[in-house]
């Protein structure tokens, strides 16, 4: 069923009606000279303009492309405020399968629509768009960040993303065990691409021990040849989480990590990883608390990338975005500590401090 605008009727329902909505601005962009169909969901800009990542991804359907771009948009704000940024959320989909309909026209014409929204939206890479894709944006819209360092941004953001990650890590082991050292810890990485690679050299610098698994045989292969000691490697996720002995299990990959299927055998007592939306559905959190399971929730240690591009606005320096990095040892254990204090999952005490930012960036409008 569509609205008279043609637009998905259960993505309105969404937008206006449920508790996953309350988007400021959701923009359809078509060109069809180069065939580009593109969402840009605006979630808020209470704290700033909106920040978020370009997804190009071959959907099924629009439906399914303007309800990612409204779940990934909210997401940002989310991450954002729990990050210190003067930004809000925002993201963009770009309909497709980037192998075969990516071409620099239609990455200007997606560029020209950023643009026309006046700086409200500041773009950047995510899934199917990368540095070299971000230059050909900036051609036609200065609001965009994740740029290679010729063209005066900060280039591949996966080195603070890991790093982030890593202090998040520190901060579940302080808060658990006494102390932040992962010497001796043996921690499962499940992807072992940009972010998961760089992240697999910060725990054995540590003294850690790693068991890693990947879809593509090639990263294992990888990893296993740069560090012949203290990696090994599993089939696959579902023999990543039931490793015996397991300290901390990190979802680098794909959403939906952690689910009615895989809780229920996981080994570890920590759960800290760079993928996004790593809890398939409400309730999951829950879970996991039930089963004394400490959750470090996913947009607050995967903040090092978007802390990033946030400062390419600003005039990129590595050293200040690292300091930024580093301070998500000191959120993530503040999260904790709410979530101690008021009888809740961490997940919930992250929402929460997040949500009172932006309450009370837009009561400082």
């Amino acid at each position: 069923m569509t609205d008279v605008t043609g637009a998905p009727a259960d993505a309105l329902h969404t937008l206006f009606h449920s508790d996953q909505g309350g988007h400021e601005q959701v923009v359809l962009c078509q060109d069809r000279a180069s065939g580009l169909k593109a969402v840009i969901a605006i979630h808020s800009t209470a704290l700033g303009p909106a920040l978020g990542g370009t997804r190009f991804y071959p959907y099924a359907t629009e439906a399914e492309a303007v309800a990612d771009a409204l779940n990934l948009a909210r997401g940002m704000s989310y991450k954002n405020a729990m990050a210190g940024l003067d930004h809000g959320g925002g993201k963009a989909v770009i309909i497709g399968d980037p192998e075969r309909v990516k071409t620099e026209e239609l990455l200007r014409a997606y560029g020209r629509f950023v643009a026309s929204l006046g700086g409200r939206y500041v773009t950047a890479c995510d899934v199917g768009t990368y540095v070299a894709d971000m230059d050909v944006v900036a051609r036609e819209c200065r609001w965009t960040t994740g740029r290679s360092p010729e063209n005066g941004g900060a280039g591949d953001s996966s080195v603070l993303t890991a790093f982030g990650v890593y202090q998040g890590m520190r901060a579940s082991a302080q808060h658990l065990w006494g102390d932040p050292s992962l010497r001796g810890r043996r921690v499962g990485i499940a992807g072992v691409g940009k972010v998961g690679r760089h992240l697999v050299t910060h725990l054995l610098d540590e003294g850690a021990e790693v068991v890693v698994t990947d879809v593509r045989e090639d990263a294992v292969r990888h990893i296993l040849d740069a560090h012949p000691a203290g990696v090994s490697a599993v089939a696959d996720t579902n023999a990543l989480i039931r490793v015996e002995g397991l300290d901390i299990y990190a979802p680098c990959a794909l959403g939906g990590a952690l689910n009615d299927v895989s809780v229920p055998v996981l080994t570890a007592a920590v759960v800290c990883g760079a993928a996004n939306n790593q809890l398939a559905h409400p309730g999951v959190e829950k879970d996991l608390a039930d089963r004394g399971i400490l959750y470090a929730p996913d947009y607050v240690v995967n903040a090092g990338g978007v802390i990033q591009v946030a400062d390419e606005l600003h005039g990129f320096d590595f050293d200040r975005c690292k300091a930024k990095a580093a301070k998500i040892f000191d959120t993530t254990l503040a999260i904790f500590a709410r979530a101690k204090e008021d009888g809740i999952p961490p997940a919930a005490a992250a929402d929460r401090i997040a949500e009172q930012r932006m309450a009370e960036g837009r009561r400082g409008l």
